[in-house]
């Protein structure tokens, strides 16, 4: 099967947002516990190959290889399968777009997916990444593996709570999200594992080397940081990250993708004429939902 042009990548995006919706709490619970997992996995591979790698000699080279590791987290997510709230972000509102969801739909369903994704996010932060030793501790010997991954863990946490403004975060939000649902559109115009994970790996990588702020991929690295005690750093700092990350991962997805492409080839369509095209077997992993064809609406 070959890959889809971007009108088709459009109805089944739409079909998918749709399906999501229409699953059972428990089923989005726990297929989004698994996502925020599957993100804090790739934050603590990024932090494992990017450790203990001096700016000074390295240059810039270390967030190249932290975005790099990083993709990790969304190739899990699309070709596993779960539910990732910044790819709901532009899926689920889709469907609102083309009238087949309402506003009350849209907000149920971010709010358990964001929900589900904190308490994956935590239990790998606290059992896999601290617990388990792979992040270390301030008391770690200089120059081991764990102070290594400390150092690293504790200047990301510090980069992105405390070393921006309010209007920096949200505006490193919006171009994250922005990135990262493209990764997902094209993911879901791609016809084979390979392609979705090479459609995936440039957006992502992007992203992350420039510094962008992914707010479940932050529900990874700020508890992780404070289950590790990093200093100076507060509850406060952490839950309003969260927040204005939240808020301009929306925008990104909403503005800049969902509705961009709901008004270049959904808008002037007939719904009562238009089918999605069959969906491979890989379709419905875009953070969770397997894209089928979109049914016809009276």
């Amino acid at each position: 099967m070959s890959a889809r042009d971007p009108q088709e990548t459009a109805t089944v995006a739409a079909a998918a947002g749709v399906k999501k919706v229409r699953r059972s709490w428990d089923r989005v619970l726990v297929s989004s516990f698994l996502a925020g997992a599957y993100i804090a996995f790739g934050g603590m591979v990024a932090i494992s190959v990017s450790s203990g790698l001096d700016p000074a000699t390295w240059g810039t080279l270390p967030t190249l290889f932290t975005g790099a590791a990083f993709t990790l987290g969304l190739i899990l997510v699309v070709i596993a399968g779960s539910d990732l709230a910044t790819g709901n972000m532009m899926l689920v509102p889709l469907g609102a777009l083309e009238g087949r969801l309402s506003l009350g739909d849209v907000a149920r369903n971010l709010t358990l997916v964001l929900v589900g994704n904190l308490l994956g996010a935590l239990f790998v932060a606290f059992f896999l990444a601290v617990q388990s030793g792979v992040i270390g501790s301030s008391s770690a010997d200089p120059g081991s593996a764990a102070a290594m991954t400390f150092d690293r863990l504790a200047g990301i946490a510090h980069g992105k709570a405390s070393d921006h403004s309010v209007w920096e975060t949200f505006l490193r939000a919006v171009g994250c999200n922005w990135l990262v649902c493209l990764a997902v559109w094209m993911s879901m115009a791609a016809s084979s594992v390979g392609s979705k994970i090479l459609a995936i790996f440039f957006p992502i990588m992007a992203f992350v080397a420039m510094g962008f702020d992914h707010v479940v991929a932050n529900m990874f690295f700020l508890p992780a940081a404070m289950f590790a005690g990093v200093p100076d750093l507060g509850w406060g700092d952490v839950l309003l990250n969260w927040l204005i990350a939240g808020v301009g991962n929306l925008v990104g997805a909403v503005v800049f993708v969902s509705t961009s492409y709901w008004y270049l080839f959904l808008r002037d369509d007939d719904p009562g004429e238009r089918d999605a095209p069959q969906a491979s077997s890989q379709d419905g992993a875009q953070d969770g939902a397997q894209a089928t064809a979109a049914p016809k609406r009276p």
